[in-house]
């Protein structure tokens, strides 16, 4: 098959990795077919793409895990192969046995290296016997919880617990001590069924401070196999990477580090090789920081990886051009003395999150929108983001990619940096304030990195909090943006106009953290005296600012901030501020909608209310640990709830009686309550004491019914 055989490719996948692979088949004069669900008809990897097929509703097991569907969008566009992107069905060897068996190309490996390296059991026993070092652990099929908790001690604690069919850190559990496992492996397997249909696990010993650095391969189908060099990818939160970059800083450090690459390289080549690999493929290592000559097979990835721009910017290969044509029958035309290794890149990954609450998932719609500040040519943004679009809890929370580019790491990172304050998106919480603080760590600048090292930094990290200035711009813009039109008449103006000196104009502001601030605006000249809560009056003058921005000059002093709301609701009105990659949702609350707000904030006696136990987060009731009417004691884990790949456990605050208002399979919302404690009140001295009365027959029955 020859490459101009591929006159038209579908795509099977959505988001940011749809629209990349889309742009390379433009570039290669191929037409391409998008696939969306319901929740993605107006997607922008349906707008970008030559053509677009419906597949079913917003439910992935209903859309783009439907092989089924994927089959008739190509019979339907005349599709000759398809690209399967990465997750959903892009290393499922049933989609590829399906393809083959429509006689449609799969741009990616062959059926036998999906299935001996799609199963980690396998695929370790496999590479060992060409060669390859493992994580030492025990991995074999079909045992059950008894036999893995029988074998832990002689892995050694602190160890993992990993689901054979997993991938991207999905269902991965680290327990510290003999007593967690029976515990820690219930949820594993309810993991690791839910996600992959497989609830098959294995152990690893824990490597300390362990380095996740992965190789990039590249094989054709006429025995040719080379590799691209390392990506460090261990910074990283629930196993789930975070930062990206290429090559690794910590071969980078190593005297003989050219050495170290070498031996890593040929060993995945040899793991590509033992499985007769085709197309693009990762390679997966752990490297123990205290003795990084030394590194272990993890597993190896049979499709193209979310970090693969980094390689792309530092060997100037097209790695998804490469996959088309290596798919296409067309012979490796790079050899391994041909890849040169030019600079460093460093990838960021743009998530809909909170990072300060746990990197809880974050949905809602997209207001304001402005991903490259320059046409700095050192600056990729991979993206499917437009302004409008609804983030629903459907998917993963990723939304985009920052790559950047330099000369060495440090430029690397200062470019990233620069492109990750000009980076703005509003109407959904992100990480990008994390990220910036992330590579701005001192550790992170020294290339001292390890898979723990997120968690360990969160909690000292300090956040941009909400302060006077963003109170003062709420009030300013919810006054000249927010606030409907009046007519001419002073009556109909909210500007807080009366006989006699003006009234200040006040605007309710609801804080971040639930708080309530008011804001009072008084006319001065071209501006505002403000009064805020506190008692503290500023001078005040708005100004518009470049690509929309507005500037407040507050008691002299310039800040620049990125506004915008949604569609104006009832009540209350939501205001998104960014500035600098920060950024946060304030409230607009009328009069009725502050009074509410400040009822419901009214503290009740200790030991009245029944406390609530609410979802922080959009997503489905994926198990129960109680039963109603059960007595539970504070910290006792309730149920758990699952939204953007993220298992969420709920615990009990108080000890007491719990009544249940959902049950396994509900979908819940954000701050829905899912269950309520009742606590006992506590008994009075008036209650103690001896009655006053003789208890009747009659009185005694009515206490019995």
């Amino acid at each position: 098959m020859t490459i101009t055989s591929f006159d038209t490719v579908l795509v099977a996948n959505r988001g940011e990795i749809a629209c990349r692979v889309i742009r390379t088949l433009r570039a290669m004069g191929i037409r391409s077919v998008a696939v969306y669900s319901d929740a993605d008809a107006g997607a922008r990897h349906v707008r970008e793409a030559d053509t677009a097929v419906r597949i079913g509703t917003a439910a992935a097991a209903d859309s783009y895990l439907r092989i089924d569907a994927i089959i008739e969008a190509c019979l339907q566009s005349g599709a000759q192969a398809v690209h399967p992107g990465y997750g959903f069905l892009a290393e499922n060897v049933e989609f590829a046995k399906a393809l083959d068996a429509a006689g449609i190309a799969f741009i990616g490996p062959g059926i036998d290296a999906i299935e001996i390296m799609g199963d980690k059991i396998r695929s370790k026993n496999h590479v060992m016997s060409y060669g390859v070092p493992c994580v030492p652990g025990i991995a074999e099929p079909g045992l059950r919880d008894e036999a893995l908790i029988e074998a832990a001690p002689g892995v050694g604690f602190p160890l993992l617990i990993k689901p054979s069919a997993g991938g991207g850190g999905k269902g991965m559990h680290i327990v510290e001590r003999p007593e967690d496992m029976a515990a820690t492996l219930l949820t594993a397997r309810r993991v690791a069924a839910s996600a992959f249909g497989d609830d098959t696990l294995f152990l690893e010993r824990l490597i300390q401070a362990p380095r996740h650095i992965e190789v990039q391969v590249l094989a054709d189908n006429h025995g040719n196999v080379i590799h691209l060099g390392e990506r460090e990818c261990s910074l990283q939160r629930r196993h789930q990477k975070v930062i990206e970059e290429a090559p690794s800083p910590l071969l980078e450090s190593l005297a003989n580090g050219a050495e170290v690459r070498a031996r890593i390289g040929e060993a995945a080549c040899q793991a590509a090789r033992s499985v007769k690999y085709s197309g693009a493929g990762t390679v997966e290592f752990l490297v123990s920081d205290q003795d990084p000559e030394h590194f272990f097979f993890m597993e190896m990835n049979t499709r193209l990886q979310v970090e693969h721009p980094v390689t792309e910017l530092v060997t100037g290969v097209d790695l998804v051009e490469w996959q088309v044509r290596i798919a296409a029958g067309e012979v490796l035309t790079v050899a391994q003395p041909d890849v040169v290794l030019d600079g460093h890149a460093v990838e960021s990954r743009v998530y809909a999150e909170v990072p300060e609450r746990g990197f809880m998932p974050s949905i809602g719609e997209i207001v304001t929108l402005r991903e490259r500040a320059s046409n700095d040519p050192h600056v990729r943004v991979d993206s499917a983001m437009l302004p409008g679009l609804s983030v629903t809890g459907d998917y993963d929370p990723m939304l985009a990619k920052v790559i950047a580019w330099g000369p060495d790491r440090k430029a690397a990172l200062d470019t990233l940096d620069h492109a990750l304050g000009d980076y703005t998106l509003l109407g959904v919480h992100t990480n990008v304030e994390y990220l910036r603080l992330l590579i701005n760590d001192d550790d992170v600048r020294a290339g001292r990195l390890d898979t723990g090292l997120i968690e360990r930094k969160l909690e000292g990290m300090e956040f941009r909090q909400v302060t006077d200035v963003e109170l003062v711009a709420a009030a300013i813009l919810s006054r000249q943006v927010l606030a409907p039109a009046g007519t001419a008449a002073p009556w109909n103006a909210a500007d807080g106009w009366r006989v006699g000196a003006p009234a200040p104009w006040k605007t309710t502001v609801g804080r971040p953290d639930g708080g309530l601030a008011t804001v009072g605006l008084t006319v001065n000249g071209p501006g505002f005296t403000a009064r805020v809560e506190s008692g503290v009056e500023h001078s005040a003058v708005m100004r518009p600012g470049p690509s929309g921005h507005a500037v407040l000059v507050l008691d002299g002093v310039e800040h620049h901030f990125a506004h915008g709301s949604p569609s104006p609701g009832p009540g209350t009105r939501e205001l998104w501020l960014g500035s600098d990659g920060w950024s946060c949702r304030l409230e607009i609350l009328d009069r009725e909608a502050r009074l509410q707000r400040i009822l419901a904030g009214i503290q009740r006696e200790e030991g009245a209310a029944d406390p609530e136990v609410r979802s922080p987060m959009p997503g489905t009731v994926v198990s129960v640990s109680v039963h109603n009417g059960d007595h539970v004691e504070a910290g006792q884990v309730l149920l758990a709830v699952e939204a953007m790949k993220m298992e969420h456990q709920l615990v009990a605050s108080v000890s007491g009686t719990v009544h249940l208002s959902s049950k396994t399979g509900d979908l819940v919302k954000a701050d829905q309550v899912l269950a309520t404690i009742h606590v006992a009140a506590e008994p009075t001295p008036e209650a103690t004491a001896e009655p006053a009365l003789e208890v009747t027959a009659e009185n005694q029955k009515d206490e019995e019914v």
